[in-house]
């Protein structure tokens, strides 16, 4: 049996260990043990929507069935309702913390191995002989493998959002409950989004910031008692319509790693490496780490690791080669547009 051996262990990762654990050797490579990553800080924010939801039923992930239903939109710009618009099929949030811990025990019990290390750039080509295939889903961290940057694909050089966010209680739904957008022009993004946690359910506040705006006002900030107090003034001021659904006495994170400040400069690179003979595959945010503006992070990854599953067992039987990486940049180079809304011309170059 061909032995694969994946690097991270987030969306893209999990993913992947589920689809191809019952026709390979699968070994997953990440630093941290599930208490670790329960007990740890946030990792970002999440919605599945629903066909990310069908790819997890399609692969046997855990579902979290007691996550609210998100089956609405409401978008407001600056202070103004603008609409609510329904979905097509449900969405949920499920704090990654508990679906990444929930879905390594459960993957361990079915037979998936895994080792604790981090794993540095250097010590791929050691790791390399190991396996047939080694698919870096590192994430932000990423890549390890050496896998270029597509700089016809990568169009900005610096951080376009600052990215605040927190898990919190106290906040009271949007009606009917679902998935909030509030566009502040020329100064960034709130979504409000309902999820469930390892403490139960939560209000995920996440700011966009526009650097040096109105909204990036949370540099310096340490502890989740100064992080609580700026949010709810940042709230407050320029939020009227989730600051009327508050009670500020009750306002609290869901518990002291239950927030995050962090800025993501978008970039692409190419999917594939070759080392010691060994091909290297990249999959999610090693490959295509998006502006946090379009949401998609999450649901992307999901979707390139179905294309990759896909590629591979169409090649289950073959010599696992350059000519795979090349397969992944047809389907790659979708998401790739769709991440920056950029058209290819006929050429092949973004416009």
């Amino acid at each position: 049996m061909r032995r694969i051996g994946i690097i991270g262990c987030g969306t893209a990762g999990i993913q992947l260990a589920y689809s191809l654990k019952d026709d390979f050797d699968v070994t997953v490579h990440h630093y941290e043990e599930q208490q670790n990553i329960l007990d740890g800080r946030i990792r970002s924010t999440q919605v599945h929507f629903h066909p990310t939801l069908e790819r997890e039923r399609r692969f046997n992930l855990p579902a979290e069935d007691n996550a609210p239903p998100i089956r609405t939109i409401h978008f407001q710009l600056g202070q103004q309702k603008l609409f609510t618009g329904k979905l097509s099929g449900s969405a949920a949030s499920v704090d990654q913390r508990l679906h990444f811990a929930e879905s390594m025990h459960d993957l361990a019990a079915q037979g998936v191995k895994f080792i604790h290390r981090r794993l540095q750039p250097e010590d791929l080509p050691d790791l390399a002989p190991s396996y047939n295939l080694i698919i870096d889903a590192t994430g932000k961290a990423g890549p390890l493998a050496p896998a270029p940057v597509e700089m016809r694909l990568t169009p900005y050089q610096a951080p376009q959002r600052k990215c605040i966010v927190g898990y919190f209680t106290g906040v009271q739904p949007v009606e009917p409950e679902g998935f909030s957008i509030t566009v502040l022009p020329g100064n960034g993004e709130m979504f409000e989004i309902p999820a469930i946690t390892d403490a139960g359910r939560a209000t995920i506040l996440f700011i966009e910031a526009v650097p040096e705006g109105i909204l990036d006002v949370f540099k310096g900030i340490k502890n989740s008692s100064e992080f609580v107090a700026r949010m709810a003034n940042v709230i407050e001021e320029h939020f009227h319509l989730i600051y009327e659904r508050i009670d500020m006495d009750q306002l609290a994170l869901i518990d002291e790693n239950a927030f995050l400040q962090t800025a993501i400069t978008p970039v692409i690179h190419r999917p594939y490496a070759i080392l010691g003979g060994t091909l290297i595959l990249g999959c999610g945010d090693s490959v295509f780490l998006s502006d946090p503006i379009t949401g998609q992070g999450c649901n992307t990854a999901s979707y390139a690791a179905e294309q990759l599953y896909e590629t591979l067992m169409t090649h289950k039987e073959l010599t696992w080669d350059e000519a795979v990486g090349n397969r992944l940049l047809e389907p790659y180079e979708a998401i790739y547009y769709g991440c920056y809304g950029m058209e290819q011309r006929d050429d092949g170059a973004a416009s």
